[in-house]
């Protein structure tokens, strides 16, 4: 269980509550993390609290979606409870609940939003199912230092790779998305192929440092086309090909072989975030989602945005990943405006924004 507390967090005594916060408690489920976090104006943390998974997972090398489901309804109380206690309240100081709606994995997904149905419900309060995809582009806002509207966001996630012209906290326009595997999975699948264990992004990411990325070129996929979009099967092919044609020594190569993977794919990332900047006019981007904890990655962006003297904004590692504060601070904009959830809706497994 992993809890990320802000140290300047308490913005009220126990015993008062300042009528104009609203304090929203997060609840984020959609994979391999159980996570809750109380959060005040959508920007303000008071306790985050995330029960990893990777444990159960790890030996199959991939999340398995029966075993998710089970050790969310294990740790879904614990884990609300923790954020609570964290944050130094109780349940009866909460103004609302934001909890993941989607996408993700139905049966995770089912366990956090039934539970925040009941958890509101009974507590009288209202409370909104929300897109894990905007929480991610969110996320910045949750920094010392956000980015003004309008910025482009460059959001790699799980399956989910996408570019982004935002306008707004709720408003987004999609510029272009992954055609095959997105750089999250191209990266699970290579780890697994060359027997790196899961998750493949952090596996790669420290090996690499050892590997020299000039000495296996590989394909850089779409990144002398005009449109926005994605493809990185290809590349994993690529890879694939390269370990067949030298299955003889290839497990020598190996921090070679990632390192000039990684190199690949974070040239085609920043090269689209950068033009997509270029084309929208911003002078601001953001980098979100899992990737972004990637350190080839925000290092590459960041010096190919200085050449463009554009601003780069990256929410710290702990924010990167699936997080419920997150949730809570896209819910905020949302119940702020009047929308909320009734107990028909339901979760959905896919959706682009």
């Amino acid at each position: 269980m992993q809890r990320l507390s802000n140290k300047n967090s308490r913005c009220r005594e126990c015993s008062g509550k300042n009528k104009s916060e609203m304090i929203i408690l997060g609840i984020e489920t959609s994979c391999d993390e159980t996570a809750a976090s109380v959060v005040v104006d959508g920007k303000k943390i008071l306790s985050s609290v995330i029960s990893s998974q990777i444990d159960v997972h790890h030996p199959y090398g991939g999340v398995v979606p029966e075993l998710a489901s089970r050790k969310h309804v294990e740790a879904i109380a614990p884990v609300v409870n923790t954020a609570l206690s964290d944050a130094g309240i109780d349940s009866k100081a909460l103004d609302a609940v934001a909890v993941t709606r989607g996408p993700g994995l139905v049966g995770a997904l089912l366990v956090g939003f039934c539970f925040a149905k009941a958890f509101a419900f009974a507590l009288e309060i209202p409370w909104v199912g929300i897109n894990h995809l905007e929480g991610h582009v969110n996320s910045v806002f949750l920094e010392s230092d956000p980015p003004p509207f309008p910025f482009v966001a460059l959001l790699a996630s799980g399956g989910h790779t996408s570019i982004y012209h935002v306008t707004s906290h709720t408003r987004y326009e999609l510029m272009g998305q992954t055609r095959d595997d997105a750089a999250g999975e191209a990266y699970d699948k290579v780890a697994k192929m060359l027997g790196l264990g899961y998750p493949g992004g952090a596996a790669i990411d420290r090996i690499a440092k050892k590997g020299a990325p000039e000495n296996i070129s590989f394909p850089r996929p779409f990144i002398d086309k005009s449109t926005f979009d994605f493809s990185f099967s290809g590349l994993k092919t690529a890879v694939r090909r390269y370990v067949q044609i030298h299955s003889d020594d290839y497990l020598q190569r190996i921090p070679d072989i990632v390192a000039g993977f990684q190199e690949a794919v974070v040239d085609v990332l920043s090269y689209k975030i950068i033009h997509a900047a270029m084309v929208k006019r911003c002078d601001h981007v953001a980098i979100v989602g899992g990737v972004a904890a990637n350190k080839r990655l925000r290092e590459k962006i960041r010096h190919d945005a200085e050449q463009k003297k554009l601003t780069v904004h990256i929410p710290s590692v702990e924010l990167c990943g699936d997080n419920a504060a997150m949730i809570a601070a896209i819910g905020y904009h949302y119940l702020k405006n009047g929308v909320v959830s009734d107990l028909g809706d339901d979760v959905f497994s896919r959706v682009k924004i």
